[in-house]
């Protein structure tokens, strides 16, 4: 290749090279072209583009255009409800603020009083259009929605105290002793909101046998970390007698065969649950994600409710508006409590028969939960001592057997490693050591730390609660924050640092007392590290629990070396050399010299 030839192609390859980074859509024009998308994904699910949007303390308000009543359309079945003005009337009790509108007579807003967003602000499940609530039936050919129609009520604002109940009424009319009727009932005390809708007088107007319930929300960020508000969020449903749900990774849509109990609209810390006292049937559940500013999911929900043409009909159903708090939902019953995932198979069981009733007994006190979570994490460790003694012991024998199996290695060489394994387990033997001694107690140890790793990040306790320098223990503390890093890593924790400095200098200490060499030793240290970047976006609770049970480890580490002498232990390993009962192999011995009998003959 000739010099011109090199040349031209050089310029090519920058003019090419210039064009994309010239051609580059800026931040704003990537935001625009985002904010289309979601846009035209919301038209598709029926709700107002955002371009037709403004936002009010964070939350969506969509405007709509105002109607004109024309003589045709009120001809229609239901016509004259497709015109009207909006009614808001207010529930109130000690617990929530739930506003009704005449427009669909839906729940338009639900604010949780006591409760905040990570931003301070009122913290409402919903408002404005981000909730659509209706039958969807056909009258005469025609299609109906009552989310869209305006339904009447006399009612007026109410605040209920103590152990009363208020009831308002609002109702559809299609002609003289014909409509259907929605009627809200709040408690004085709870999270839940009844409600029944009574259909009067038009059995033999509705051309089928079923009529679709649809309902609809999009649920706002309320946490700080919205990434991990995201990933805990989805669609929870009963079906029959057992409790599932849609994924939480990616956007899914399923239709569930089994009549279905309730569905929970979940967010990280707060749900919507709608249930029926017969039930729904033919029910289709739908989850979408999407990467619009402030939003968490889009969900959505379809069922069926059995309609008789014979008679007016009657579904009772109910509300559940309040927190993921365990104790809450199970009080509520009807499995709510099973939306909080506490982990699979022994985890579970952990969190659920163990961790739960330790913490509420604890928390009955009224500590502070950095307290309660010391003392949960010093009641921990004094249970699991007795085998983290014997997985110290253990590591105690191999490191005063070290000098002999240095020998053995000098002796047999590097060279040939099932020899050289053989002849160590042969020492073991005869010594009375499990080289694994050291291991099963931390692998019996193990689903307790997993456990925790599901029950901090979904305990809403610790929400908004502050303990030392971390202002809230159900999301991460900031030690300093910078621009985003591979699109991920923008801050870091001071709390997820101590966990992962004493991580370090806890297995440091393993290290030097069990003698470990190569690379073993090595990954002890790399893991720790892992970690760090695998925690720190984790909620400031969880890394402090695995921060005090590394300090608890390493005092517990020294407390047992003073007690475990050395010299008494080699003496002990030695007259068991001496004792056949004690030289009778383990079945995890025959087993490992039976693999390397075979390996060592393959060999020749």
């Amino acid at each position: 290749m000739d010099r011109n030839t090199l040349i031209g192609l050089l310029l090519m390859f920058g003019i090419i090279a210039g064009s994309f980074y010239l051609m580059k859509p800026s931040d704003v024009e990537i935001k625009k072209e985002q904010a289309l998308q979601d846009s035209l994904a919301r038209v598709k699910k029926g709700l107002a583009p955002l371009t037709d949007s403004t936002k009010t303390n964070g939350q969506i308000v969509t405007t709509q255009p105002a109607q004109t009543a024309d003589s045709a359309t009120l001809k229609l079945p239901f016509g004259a409800t497709k015109f009207g003005t909006e009614k808001i009337i207010t529930l109130e009790n000690d617990k929530i603020i739930a506003k009704i509108s005449s427009k669909g007579g839906r729940v338009k807003s639900v604010q949780l009083k006591g409760e905040t967003n990570f931003n301070g602000k009122p913290l409402l499940l919903f408002e404005g259009d981000d909730n659509k609530f209706g039958l969807k039936f056909n009258v005469a050919g025609q299609a109906i929605n009552t989310n869209d129609l305006y339904f009447t009520s006399e009612d007026a604002d109410v605040k209920i105290t103590g152990e009363d109940s208020k009831s308002i009424k609002l109702k559809l009319n299609y002609g003289a002793d014909q409509y259907i009727e929605y009627v809200y009932t709040l408690k004085g005390h709870g999270y839940n909101l009844g409600l029944d809708i009574n259909t009067k007088g038009i059995q033999n107007k509705i051309d089928q046998k079923s009529i679709d319930l649809d309902w609809e929300t999009i649920l706002l960020q309320k946490e700080q970390n919205i990434a991990s508000e995201r990933q805990k969020s989805t669609i929870y449903y009963k079906e029959g007698d057992n409790v599932d749900h849609l994924s939480e990774a990616k956007d899914e849509e399923k239709e569930l065969k089994e009549k279905v109990v309730w569905i929970a609209f979940k967010q990280h810390y707060f749900s919507n649950i709608l249930s029926s006292k017969t039930g729904f049937t033919s029910t289709k559940v739908d989850v979408k994600s999407t990467k619009e500013e402030g939003v968490i999911k889009l969900y959505s929900s379809t069922a069926q409710l059995d309609y008789a043409t014979q008679r007016d009909n009657n579904y009772s159903l109910s509300f559940f508006f309040g927190p993921n708090q365990y104790k809450t939902l199970k009080a509520e019953g009807h499995d709510f409590h099973k939306i909080i995932n506490m982990g699979w198979g022994p985890m579970r069981w952990i969190n659920q028969f163990i961790t739960v009733p330790v913490f509420d007994f604890l928390d009955g006190f009224n500590m502070s939960y950095g307290i309660v979570i010391l003392i949960l994490t010093l009641l921990l460790k004094l249970v699991l001592s007795p085998l983290t003694y014997k997985s110290y012991l253990s590591m105690a024998k191999m490191r005063v057997l070290k000098p002999q199996l240095d020998e053995i290695k000098a002796k047999v060489g590097e060279d040939n490693a099932v020899l050289l394994q053989q002849e160590q387990m042969k020492l073991y033997k005869t010594a009375g050591v499990n080289p694994l001694g050291g291991c099963l107690p931390l692998v019996l140890q193990m689903p307790f730390t997993i456990a925790f790793f599901y029950f901090f990040p979904n305990l809403f306790e610790l929400r908004g609660e502050s303990f030392l320098f971390m202002k809230d223990m159900s999301t991460y503390d900031t030690l300093f924050s910078f621009a985003p890093i591979f699109g991920v890593l923008n801050h870091v924790s001071l709390m997820c640092v101590l966990m992962t400095l004493t991580t370090l200098l806890t297995t440091w200490y393993n290290n030097s007392t069990s003698g470990a060499t190569g690379q073993m030793k090595y990954i002890g240290y790399i893991m720790p590290l892992i970690f760090f970047f695998v925690l720190n976006s984790f909620p400031a609770g969880l890394n402090y629990y695995y921060f005090l049970s590394a300090i608890l480890t390493f005092l517990t580490q020294l407390i047992i070396r003073s007690m475990v002498n050395d010299d008494k232990i080699l003496a002990k390993l030695e007259s068991n050399k001496k004792n056949p009962k004690v030289q009778k192999k383990s079945t995890f011995q025959s087993r490992m010299e039976e693999a390397m009998r075979q390996a060592q003959q393959n060999k020749k």
